[in-house]
């Protein structure tokens, strides 16, 4: 009697044993999974980032751009005010020259 009563607990135990090893198993192999998932998102994030920076570098080059565009009556205003300087210049220069 005894005998059988330990036989039956062993067999329990080894039961026992053997769901805990499938578990483990079941355990590393998600494990496993979600790390490489991880990498995965992990890269996308980054790919993200990177494009994030990307379309921000050329809004601020979009925004440059449109704050230096002028019309056409500050445009000829702006030729004046370089041709006035060019003009101050070539004296300065004519002048050095003497």
């Amino acid at each position: 009697m005894p005998s059988e009563k330990l036989y039956r607990e062993l067999r329990s135990l080894d039961r026992k044993i053997h769901l805990l090893l499938s578990e483990n198993k079941r355990l590393r192999d998600e494990l496993t999974q979600s790390q490489s998932e991880n990498r995965i998102l992990q890269s996308r994030v980054e790919s993200q980032k990177a494009n994030l920076d990307s379309v921000q570098n050329q809004m601020k080059m979009s925004k440059m751009v449109d704050n230096m565009i002028v019309g056409e009556e500050d445009s000829a205003k702006l030729k004046r005010q370089i041709d006035g300087y060019i003009k101050e210049l070539d004296k300065c220069i004519a002048h050095l020259a003497e």
